[in-house]
């Protein structure tokens, strides 16, 4: 699994709730399935995470919390590159700048089998 600046944990994120309250309803423990760091939690396993992440994006500490990410994988044995860019946000250029890397990254591992 990859991510460009995720949202690790969209179910605690202030400006992400609403969303799942118009989307998936007002009962918090099913949106467990949409959050990364609830799966996680629940017992679900990854291979490997990639997640490249800007250190200057707007949305790095109320929103997309990347560390909360690298707790859960910690915890759960989960291998995380996560990978924090200096003076990156949450542009057009941070995605376009990283996305072959992550292109090439899904490519090794398809490969694989």
């Amino acid at each position: 699994m990859l991510g460009l600046a995720p949202i690790v944990q969209p179910s605690t994120a202030g400006w992400s709730k609403p969303a799942f309250q118009k989307y998936l309803g007002l009962d918090e423990a099913s949106w467990r399935r949409c959050d990364a760091t609830s799966l996680i939690e629940d017992g679900y396993r990854f291979p490997e995470f990639l997640v490249d992440q800007g250190t200057s994006d707007g949305f790095l500490k109320e929103g997309l919390r990347p560390w909360l990410l690298e707790d859960s994988c910690s915890k759960a044995g989960i291998p995380l590159k996560l990978r924090m860019q200096e003076d990156y946000d949450h542009s057009y250029f941070f995605i376009s700048t990283f996305m072959q890397d992550h292109m090439t990254w899904h490519a090794e591992r398809l490969s694989r089998g």
